[in-house]
């Protein structure tokens, strides 16, 4: 018997025989990494990566189904979460929630298992005992539920908790901790992750059951193990923000059963995590008013308007190169907004620092904020305030013109809902246009219209 070298891509998850420098399958570079198998005898199969854990299945013919009969989608207890999975976790899905160490991932799971109180669940760490888990259980005020934990990471031992239980709902905490013993790899390895999370996956389909797993976060930021993971699930979770600030946003990455276009907001306190019903509130509590270089827009998440503040500062440069840091808003695309607000809108900015920065974590990717970005910029160059009651919408193309913007009556009403008495918007969405009671709408068609209207 002889030992097999392998290598797999750490992208996608495509093997080769040999080390290379990109991956043929994805076009990765530097991602290729070697792994070791175990010795086979001569005539043996492959090593298996699955356990029989459901029935066999059979083809049926589409127009038998009936998504009515039975409790297709549920409630998890917690709304901010059901907005981001669609309306709700769906029966027999695959969730993986990544994020990064101690943004607050096992705290809402452990959550999600005290507010479904007419649910079986199990919940199975492996990285943390039991009484541990009683000890966060009680600081969270979780109890009063068919609540069943397990500290365990041998995947057979799982499966047979699994078929004892037959819970409703499954936690795993952390897929990198499990390990099949099928599979002669060590655990958070490659193949173990693949394998351990096509068991689950089986399971899920198989008996209906819900399983929300917890991933590991390298440091770029993305799940750790083979890209191949978030394929194979149902719903890609990310739990967001700083561990120097209070609110954590959840946004979808990936998501079969609804939008990926929603955000969840929470905010961590000494009890848990406590649902934000409000984020324009939270993102826009403590502005300063009367102060150069901040501007307030409205952006759709999902079917959400959230208002968010953008402030911008700009210094005399006392290097050959400016500088440039944007946070929260695209890099490139705030460059580019910066040569058009120079060209056309004839602020010669080119020889300054600026810096950029959304407040309160939030990445803002919608081009209807470039409009309140360029004005943000003009009065921090020119050190005049923007009016405090003041919020800022639109695009902007590269001649300086301001484009339309979708959505414009949903983020009327929610500009005027939150005080604010006065709006900068595209003159193109003239048409069809519901103006709430109190609010001045200023129409505009290019930047410098822009600029005098705001009076900088």
């Amino acid at each position: 018997m002889k030992s097999k070298t392998v290598f797999y891509c750490t992208d996608c998850g495509n093997e080769t025989p040999k080390w290379q420098g990109q991956c043929s399958a994805c076009g990765s570079w530097n991602t290729i990494v070697e792994h070791k198998n175990a010795a086979q005898k001569k005539g043996e199969g492959p090593i298996s990566v699955s356990r029989r854990v459901v029935a066999p299945a059979t083809a049926i013919p589409l127009s038998e189904l009936d998504t009515a009969a039975g409790e297709i989608r549920f409630s998890t207890g917690i709304s901010e979460l059901d907005r981001v999975l669609g309306g709700g976790a769906v029966k027999g899905s695959l969730v993986l929630v990544g994020g990064a160490p101690g943004v607050g991932k096992s705290t809402l799971l452990l959550q999600i298992c005290g507010n479904m109180d007419n649910r079986k669940i199990l919940y199975v760490s492996g990285e943390e005992s039991q009484k541990q888990l009683k000890m966060r259980a009680d600081r969270l005020g979780v109890s009063g539920v068919p609540l069943y934990v397990l500290a365990e990471t041998n995947l057979d031992e799982i499966t047979d908790n699994i078929e004892s239980l037959s819970p409703d709902v499954l936690v795993i905490d952390s897929i990198q901790t499990l390990y099949n013993p099928e599979v002669t790899a060590s655990p958070g390895s490659i193949t173990q992750v693949k394998a351990c999370t096509m068991n689950l996956m089986q399971i899920a389909k198989g008996r209906g059951v819900t399983i929300f797993v917890i991933g590991h976060v390298n440091k770029d930021g993305d799940i750790a193990g083979p890209r191949v993971l978030e394929h194979m699930v149902d719903c890609v979770l990310y739990f967001e923000g700083d561990s120097n600030m209070s609110h954590r946003i959840l946004r979808a990455a990936k998501n079969r059963f609804g939008s990926t276009n929603e955000i969840g907001v929470f905010e961590m306190s000494d009890k848990g995590l406590d649902e934000v019903k409000n984020p324009s509130e939270l993102l826009l509590s403590g502005r300063p008013e009367n102060t150069p270089g901040t501007c307030v827009t409205c952006v759709m998440e999902g079917t959400r308007p959230v208002l968010a503040e953008i402030q911008a500062l700009l210094t005399p440069t006392s290097f050959n190169l400016p500088r440039r840091t944007t946070n929260g808003v695209d890099y490139n695309r705030a460059m580019l907004l910066m040569a058009v607000l120079e060209k056309r809108g004839g602020l010669h900015i080119g020889g300054c620092d600026a810096y950029i920065n959304v407040v309160g974590g939030l990445h803002l990717g919608e081009p209807s904020i470039d409009l309140a970005e360029i004005l943000a910029i003009a009065s921090s160059y020119r050190d005049k305030a923007l009016d405090s009651d003041l919020v800022v919408i639109g695009e902007v193309g590269l001649t300086g013109e301001v484009r339309t913007i979708a959505s414009v009556n949903q983020r009327l009403a929610e500009i005027r809902r939150l005080g604010f008495s006065k709006c900068i918007l595209p003159i193109q969405n003239s048409d069809k246009l519901v103006k709430p009671d109190g609010l001045k709408l200023t129409m505009v068609r290019t930047i410098r219209d822009a600029l005098k209207a705001a009076m900088i």
